[in-house]
């Protein structure tokens, strides 16, 4: 049995919708006071409803654009406020506006970088004081395979910006190491989420024949993982990614999936 997270403060960023509600789902039905964040305060109010009907603890909503490093001292210091404490970070905030390389401006490139890639680290940086005096903070980065492993056409700019979250978490992790701080990530596949549903059905047929297990996966799978980096089990664990993509990025080819 997993030593339980239940009275601890989370913070999830990104959480109103997709994967970052799901993390929240996921430690609030374990008894984890939760702390969602979102630049727009109608969603965040209304995934904070739906989470309250499966929380076992408290879910509270703070609006924060994470790009900024105001907002995200104002979300740690709301942390405190509400809780009195942060024991785990979930850096899960991120855009993936498609456009192909040509066409990339450096508007479209700061935004990105600014929100998946800065506001990583801005988070991370805000909480680390409050982290500290938790005596088991914990950090858990969303990041993808899609830059790290593999690439998709119109995603450069996001690609680069998921690769850029694990060069910071490696050294983030000898840094924080000493304040027995533990920082990890985890790599989702291709996850069934508004934004992924946006795509179309046609891309949705073919991530799908592409995956070995022929499904996508489910926010549930994500904050699963996320609650182990977060456990106490998981404490000589840092600086390490965990791939979650039922095997997407195994077969050498399609033809490596013929058949089964």
């Amino acid at each position: 049995m997993f030593t339980t997270v239940r009275g601890r403060s989370v913070i999830v960023t990104g959480a109103s919708k997709g994967i970052g509600k799901g993390i929240a789902r996921t430690f609030a039905r374990e008894g984890a006071d939760v702390l969602i964040a979102g630049r727009n305060e109608s969603a965040l109010q209304a995934a904070a409803e739906d989470l309250a009907a499966q929380a076992q603890g408290r879910v509270e909503t703070a609006v924060a654009d994470v790009s900024r490093v105001d907002d995200c001292r104002g979300l740690a210091a709301t942390a405190l406020e509400r809780f009195g404490a942060i024991d785990v970070l979930c850096a899960n905030a991120g855009i993936f506006p498609d456009k192909p390389l040509g066409e990339l401006t450096e508007a479209d490139v700061d935004e990105v970088l600014g929100t998946n890639l800065k506001g990583t680290m801005f988070s991370v940086q805000a909480c680390l004081d409050a982290l500290t005096a938790s005596g088991r903070g914990r950090v858990v980065v969303t990041s993808s395979i899609t830059g790290p492993i593999t690439g998709y056409p119109g995603w450069s700019h996001y690609g680069a910006s998921k690769a850029g979250q694990l060069g910071f978490l490696r050294t983030a992790a000898i840094e924080l190491a000493p304040r027995k701080i533990t920082i990890n990530a985890i790599m989702p596949g291709n996850i069934a989420t508004e934004g992924l549903h946006d795509m179309g059905q046609d891309y949705i047929d073919g991530m799908e024949a592409a995956i070995p297990q022929h499904r996508l996966g489910s926010v549930d799978d994500i904050g699963h993982a996320a609650l182990f980096f977060a456990s106490d089990e998981a404490g000589y664990i840092t600086g390490q990614t965990l791939v979650v993509d039922g095997g997407q990025v195994l077969p050498e080819s399609p033809a490596a999936l013929e058949g089964i």
